[in-house]
Parts: structure tokens; C-alpha cells; sequence
């Protein structure tokens, strides 16, 4: 299964929203406070669309599915969650409007935050 979720995360890639491209342009390449994000990550069976293995922070855009998968995305959130791993959300509308409500976000949750080198299976 593991090896599905791969495959599916490099077609989400290759698939990207325009949200999703956008906000990789802030974040990729150390771009920002110099954090390493990886998109399209599989985490705990899960695809994040954004994720920090430094800071233990999932990034997750909510577009128009979300809407339909609100249970469901709740349940996901709290068993990442219960890793240790915080979670922003974000919603199409905010990135369109000022991607920089993220890199708020970002910094809110990086601040006074120590990296954090344990690896999540």
C-alpha cells in the first residue's frame, strides 16, 4: 500500500493546483526561513501536500474536495496530529487573496519551535 501512496504522490505532482504551485514557489528550496519542505509527502499513509520533517509541520490546502471529505479530513488531521506533527490549514481563497497569510501561519508555528530530528514512520 505504501508503494501505491508513492505512486499516487508523484501524480499529485504532476498534477499540482495552482495553489499548489504557487506556495511551492515560497517554500521550495530552503526558500523560506531556510526549512526543507517536501510536497506531495506520504506520511503515516497519508499524502501531505506540504510537509517539514525538521519542524514536524503538515501543510494542508483545503480546495473544493475538502468541502465533501470534511469528516474524513478531520479524522486524518488528529491521527497526524497524534505524531506530534502540527498541522495549518489553508483554504484556495486564502493563497489567491495573500499567500503571505501562510508564511504567517508558518512563522506563528516555527517560532520558538526547536528543529526536531525524530523520524515519523
Amino acid at each position: 500500500m505504501y508503494y501505491d501512496k508513492k505512486i499516487f504522490s508523484r501524480e499529485l505532482r504532476k498534477n499540482s493546483t495552482l495553489e499548489e504551485e504557487l506556495v511551492w514557489e515560497k517554500l521550495k528550496n530552503r526558500q523560506y526561513k531556510n526549512l526543507k519542505f517536501r510536497r506531495q509527502h506520504v506520511l503515516l499513509g497519508f499524502v501531505l501536500n506540504f510537509y517539514c520533517h525538521e519542524q514536524k509541520l503538515a501543510i494542508e490546502i483545503d480546495g473544493k474536495i475538502h468541502v465533501k471529505q470534511k469528516e474524513y479530513d478531520c479524522l486524518r488531521q488528529m491521527l497526524i496530529e497524534e505524531k506530534g506533527i502540527l498541522f495549518i490549514r489553508i483554504t484556495n481563497e486564502e493563497i489567491n487573496t495573500d499567500i503571505n497569510i501562510l508564511l504567517h501561519k508558518i512563522q506563528a508555528a516555527t517560532m520558538d519551535s526547536p528543529t526536531k530530528s525524530q523520524p515519523v514512520s
